[in-house]
């Protein structure tokens, strides 16, 4: 960014260079909200995480134009006394880190609940006891299921969208019962939720609650045998990638039939910029981040890939590229799920002005040309070396 550039936020007011500590930068998201600080801003960043993969290009060379505005610490905010002394050196804390893969959420319950929860306290806390400003990553999972799943199943209510909306200030949060342990994050994210809004209540705290529906792109999760474990089981899009990429079926969990929406990384990474540079805007306030216009059902989403990944690639689809699964046989015991979760986007249009813009056609065509490109070739060595008993 050229130093002679000024930036103004919505209000029309200079906007003068902030110190950011973003906790979890080495993620999905932060190595994209990483990029976009660094080339357009003239902000700092602490890039604080125990891994450093996804922004290794920012950190390496030196001599890129940004170097002495990315400092990265590794650091596991569990255990490091360093943590509270970062936040005091920074104006404004974002919060990305999370376990957010819901195959962990049934068969690590008590993991996805300190890391979500208890391993969140430390940094509220330094944040409202040393007057700095938070910006925290929850989830659209706080919504829980939605009013119209629990209509009768012939009930025309169930055509009518506003029992699927979800508000920021007023949908109720629904979960399932104690032994369906997949609810085991969105409790953790919705109790630190309120820690958080309590702390802007009772002391002060200048906070802004991000809700991510869906964020698709580049670099998101991994290839299980690639770059996580071979036993992995990453999120929707990453899971249907990887069968792409070894030319297997796609599974389809209980048919496929739950519907969701899916922004682009960039778009919602624009939002994020806003937050950050409209405090006055985005203080107290909870937002939901995503693209209802991109709802699908997760079997759509399978014959979209599909079509998309056979383009990108310029190999024939399978004859049968999907199969069902039951939810028991993919997540095991203890799993439930939403229906449908659509995201109300008045709050941030009207705070903010944000709409996202990228078709969910567009959107899959850059994350599986960037899929391709970065592990057909890897893929292709790891099928062709013998198996071993």
């Amino acid at each position: 960014m050229a130093a002679s550039t000024v930036r103004t936020n919505l209000d029309g007011k200079p906007l003068n260079p902030l110190t950011i500590l973003m906790i979890g930068a080495g993620g999905f998201i932060g190595s994209h909200l990483c990029e976009k600080i660094l080339q357009e801003t003239p902000h700092k960043i602490l890039a604080l995480d125990v891994y450093s993969d996804k922004i290794k290009h920012l950190l390496e060379p030196e001599s890129l134009e940004w170097a002495g505005r990315i400092q990265f610490h590794r650091i596991n905010i569990k255990h490091d006394s360093r943590l509270e002394g970062l936040i005091k050196m920074s104006d404004l804390t974002i919060n990305l880190a999370a376990i957010c893969t819901p195959a962990d959420y049934n068969t690590r319950p008590l993991d996805t609940i300190y890391s979500n929860f208890i391993d969140a306290l430390p940094v509220v806390k330094y944040c409202s006891e040393n007057g700095k400003r938070l910006i925290h990553f929850s989830t659209c999972e706080v919504y829980g299921k939605t009013i119209g799943s629990f209509l009768p199943k012939d009930s025309p209510l169930r055509q009518d969208p506003a029992y699927y909306l979800l508000k920021e200030d007023d949908s109720p949060c629904i979960f399932g019962s104690i032994e369906k342990q997949r609810w085991s994050y969105a409790c953790a994210k919705q109790l630190i939720e309120r820690l958080i809004y309590a702390e802007g209540a009772e002391n002060g705290l200048e906070f802004t609650i991000v809700r991510p529906f869906n964020w698709i792109g580049p670099r998101m999760d991994f290839i299980p045998g690639i770059d996580g474990p071979s036993e992995g089981v990453p999120r929707v899009l990453a899971c249907f990638s990887n069968a792409l990429l070894r030319r297997e079926q796609l599974k389809l969990v209980d048919g496929g039939e739950s519907q969701r929406t899916f922004v682009y990384i960039k778009d919602a990474i624009e939002a994020v910029l806003l937050m950050i540079e409209n405090p006055d805007r985005a203080n107290g306030h909870i937002f939901n981040v995503g693209n209802p216009n991109n709802e699908v059902t997760v079997r759509q989403l399978a014959e979209m890939m599909t079509a998309v990944y056979a383009n990108v690639s310029g190999e024939p689809a399978l004859e049968e590229p999907t199969v069902d699964v039951s939810s028991k046989e993919f997540y095991g015991e203890g799993y439930d799920d939403s229906d449908k979760r659509i995201p109300d986007m008045t709050i941030i249009n009207k705070q903010l002005g944000w709409n996202p813009k990228t078709s969910l056609w567009d959107l899959l065509d850059s994350t599986l040309t960037y899929q391709h490109k970065t592990y057909a070739e890897a893929i292709k060595k790891v099928i062709s070396q013998p198996t071993t008993s």
